[in-house]
């Protein structure tokens, strides 16, 4: 029983490729015409895309078709093409097809295809292809007087047999990598071609473009030549705009309208317009195939940025952390401090009752309004208690502004309170930088801070800071006291943190002089992953 099931798993497998294989060949066949070959294609696409091991089913699929046709064509054309017919044309396109695999890697990996390798193999199939028929020509008995013209029917051949090539096995290409892409799910396949671009423009676009240049060239037997022609059209604005496989697509298309305005077999006027469908396909494959190349490594240069900001804001966030819990640790050792000192100062009074504690106290009240400044620089905590709004009108760095003769004034619009806390905080530290590198300068008396947030489309934020300058009043600031607390608040790095910290959120900064000051406008875009 064991061995009838492993008998079973490897052949059914075999039986059931070559089986479909020889139907697939009736059904090409019958379609293909002497300058249309998509037999030959089909030849191609299936050993690109069939595993080696599958390859002698194939042979046997093809031999089969070919068996038959040799029986039923015995008694017309003879033994000796009988026999020769035999032979798969499999046979001798296969060891060209192994090599451009193996040694030229056709296939580089699942989502990509060394295009030029493509064309040129496409090129010497339909030679292979072209010199088989032939040959079966040579043998077959032709009628008394009839004259072939083997430098025409060779031409026809070889240009039949590369449209056929160019027709079927780049679009068979770009169904393989797209069901590959869907993890060979048919049901997610069949929702990714429905919803792609691609399929899209080719339904209502270049397929209702075609439909309008078939029905003019059966209407009117003059542009028919012409709409010929333009069937190349489609092939190269698909090309632009979707790569190879735009040029795939746009290519079967094209090459199909050509064939439907065919009047006849021999028809001279269709041959010209396939050499430039062929022509334009094969252009259009390898510039499309460059350009895929470029877009792909955009995209891919595109993912990398948008994966550099996530890890430089998860950075700024992880910095914020730190800080914070710096922050709170301060908090902690100033309450730790104030136990201190009270316990400390009660057991002096005890001692010696008649202790004067007020300097003390002086001494230990500034020492905690320190502690205190340190604690806000390193984390603002009125930032969570109260918002942005309220820490920048009413919060520590607004009343040290105040308290040294600076006129502050801050102007908050837009909805701010559901903005994430690490812009609010991105908002709060870009303030700070900037008055802090202003007044650096000893030149400012008066800084306006403009913030404006909306949340239309990506949630944007645009931060103003004006500083001027009056003489008067500039000599009035308490720089003396102003300056070192406004070094606590800041990095120090000036505008460089500004840009730095512009850049993390993706935005950019720019400066304008005024006549007595500066303005300094700085945009931030929400990230795309607000917790962060």
């Amino acid at each position: 029983m064991q061995r009838r099931e492993q008998w079973a798993s490897q052949w059914i497998p075999f039986v059931s490729v070559a089986t479909a294989y020889c139907a697939a060949l009736v059904l090409f066949r019958q379609c293909s015409i002497p300058h249309w070959i998509i037999l030959t294609g089909f030849h191609l696409a299936v050993l690109v895309l069939v595993d080696y091991k599958y390859w002698p089913a194939l042979l046997v699929g093809e031999a089969t078709r070919l068996a038959y046709v040799s029986v039923t064509c015995y008694d017309q054309y003879g033994l000796l093409w009988a026999l020769v017919n035999l032979i798969p044309s499999l046979t001798w396109e296969a060891p060209v097809v192994w090599w451009f695999r193996e040694r030229l890697n056709l296939l580089p990996n699942r989502q990509g295809v060394n295009m030029l390798a493509l064309v040129l193999c496409s090129l010497i199939v339909a030679g292979i292809a072209s010199v088989i028929t032939l040959a079966q020509i040579r043998l077959t008995p032709l009628p008394p007087g009839y004259v072939l013209h083997y430098g025409d029917v060779t031409a026809r051949l070889v240009l039949g047999n590369f449209v056929g090539a160019l027709t079927v096995a780049p679009i068979a290409l770009v169904v393989h990598q797209s069901f590959t892409a869907a993890r060979r799910d048919g049901r997610q396949w069949r929702h990714d071609v429905l919803d792609s671009r691609l399929f899209l423009e080719c339904t209502f676009v270049v397929v209702p473009a075609l439909g309008f240049l078939g029905w003019l060239g059966l209407h009117n037997e003059h542009a028919r030549v012409a709409s010929q022609m333009a069937m190349f059209l489609p092939v190269v604005v698909l090309a632009m705009r979707h790569g190879w496989a735009g040029a795939a697509a746009g290519g079967t298309l094209a090459s199909l309208g050509v064939v439907v305005l065919m009047p006849a077999q021999n028809d001279h006027a269709t041959l010209q317009a396939e050499t430039l469908v062929a022509m334009a396909i094969t252009t259009m494959l390898l510039v499309g195939a460059r350009i895929a190349m470029l877009d792909g490594r955009a995209q891919q240069e595109r993912i990398d940025m948008r994966m550099a900001l996530a890890l430089a804001q998860r950075n700024a966030a992880l910095g914020e952390a730190q800080l914070r819990a710096s922050a709170l640790a301060l908090e902690q050792l100033r309450d730790s401090f104030n136990g201190v000192f009270s316990l400390m100062l009660g057991r002096l009074q005890h001692l010696q009752p008649v202790l004067d504690d007020a300097g003390y106290r002086r001494q230990a009240q500034n020492t905690q309004e320190q502690l205190i400044r340190l604690t806000d620089s390193l984390h603002p905590t009125q930032l969570r208690e109260r918002g942005l709004p309220g820490t920048l009108t009413q919060g520590a760095l607004a009343r040290m502004l105040q308290e040294a003769g600076i006129l502050y004034k801050c102007d908050l619009r837009g909805p701010l309170s559901i903005v994430p806390h690490s812009m609010n905080l991105a908002v709060y530290r870009i303030v700070a930088e900037a008055i802090a590198e202003a007044c650096s300068k000893k030149e400012v008396s008066e800084i306006q801070v403009k913030v404006r947030c909306s949340m239309r489309g990506r949630p944007w934020l645009v931060i103003t800071i004006e500083t001027r300058g009056h003489t008067a009043r500039v000599r009035q600031v308490d720089w003396d006291g102003l300056l070192p607390r406004l070094r606590i608040h800041s990095s120090g790095m000036g505008r460089k943190a500004i840009d730095d910290r512009a850049a993390t959120f993706e935005g950019q900064v720019r400066d304008r002089m005024l006549r007595d000051g500066q303005r300094l406008v700085v945009s931030l875009l929400q990230p795309n992953h607000p917790h962060v």
